[in-house]
């Protein structure tokens, strides 16, 4: 999980794991590690979740969080469009440093879809690029399971296509 602070990634997260929501924010400092365990079409696979702390201007990613990771949920909160333009470059990070790997676009609080300030234009960009863009809401938890059930899917069908 990637994304500007305060996008909802450890609530995304909480929401998954533990089925639960907190309006409290606390914020996540390096990384929270968690697991669960999806079944995938019978086929059972275990996530282990990496909740990174968030980025801004003055605190980056550290590489070495990123390495050996399958896949990447890029976190954007729908109610500050700053936080689009930080996801891109964290996706081009990440890239960067571990190389092209699944990921989907998360953009979080659907429940305030009211208040979004995202730009359908520049959505409609990534989407023509490939981008994979589900709307969440931690909150009401709508989203939630497809956004990590999509990546999960997407993360096996590269290892098997990169099988001999």
């Amino acid at each position: 999980m990637i994304g500007a602070f305060a996008t909802g990634k450890t609530s995304l997260i909480s929401r998954f794991v533990r089925g639960i929501f907190s309006e409290k924010y606390f914020t996540t400092v390096g990384v929270k590690i968690d697991k669960h365990l999806v079944d995938l079409d019978g086929e059972e696979m275990t996530l282990i979740l990496w909740d990174l702390h968030g980025a801004d201007a003055f605190q980056r990613i550290r590489k070495s969080y990123l390495r050996g990771s399958s896949g990447c949920l890029v976190v954007v909160d729908g109610t500050r469009q700053a936080t689009l333009r930080t996801a891109v470059q964290l996706h081009a990070d990440n890239e960067d440093a571990i190389g092209d790997v699944p990921f989907i676009l998360v953009i979080n609080k659907k429940d305030l879809k009211d208040q979004w300030e995202l730009p359908a234009s520049e959505l409609e960009k990534l989407s023509k690029r490939g981008w994979q863009i589900i709307e969440t809401s931690a909150k009401s938890g709508e989203g939630i399971g497809d956004a990590f059930y999509e990546l999960a899917k997407k993360m096996v069908r590269k290892r098997t296509s990169a099988s001999p």
